[in-house]
């Protein structure tokens, strides 16, 4: 059996689901800040009547997604860890081995987060709790276990 860090893959705890929930809180928080950050760069912004709103031009949208598909693609692929993960002290494995998932299983976890996010998010949250292992589309899809840390 395969191990890491001195824990068996088959012990490791998958019921993360409520860190799982911090975690893309926490992600989504950096992205909005990454959001923020191009719409003053690229787009427009403005404040009036207690209400602010902001918006992406093409080049800020595009910047956002290659930003946002490399920010969960390399963290996850190499360190199992997005900073989100880091905070609710989780992280993603590979199902049979435990190491860190690689680029290609974080793209097809990330790819996945199109379907899993949608009803901000509800989709993932309903299938993770459905699910046996407490895994998302993506994590079925690439082979992948979210586990405590």
């Amino acid at each position: 059996m395969a191990e890491v860090t001195g824990t068996p893959v088959a012990t490791m705890e998958v019921h993360v689901t409520g860190r799982r929930v911090i975690s893309t809180i926490v992600d989504g928080i950096i992205l909005g800040i990454v959001f923020a950050i191009l719409s003053i760069l690229f787009g427009e912004t403005s404040a009036s009547g207690g209400s602010a709103n902001a918006s992406l031009g093409t080049l800020g949208t595009l910047l956002l997604t290659v930003l946002s598909l490399a920010y969960f693609i390399v963290m996850e692929g190499y360190m199992g860890q997005t900073v989100g993960k880091m905070v609710a002290g989780i992280k993603v494995v590979r199902e049979g081995t435990g190491e860190a998932p690689g680029l290609g299983k974080a793209a097809i976890r990330t790819v996945l987060r199109i379907i899993d996010g949608l009803f901000v998010y509800l989709v993932a949250f309903i299938v993770v709790l459905i699910s046996g292992k407490n895994q998302r589309l993506g994590d079925m899809a690439a082979e992948t276990l979210v586990v405590r840390k």
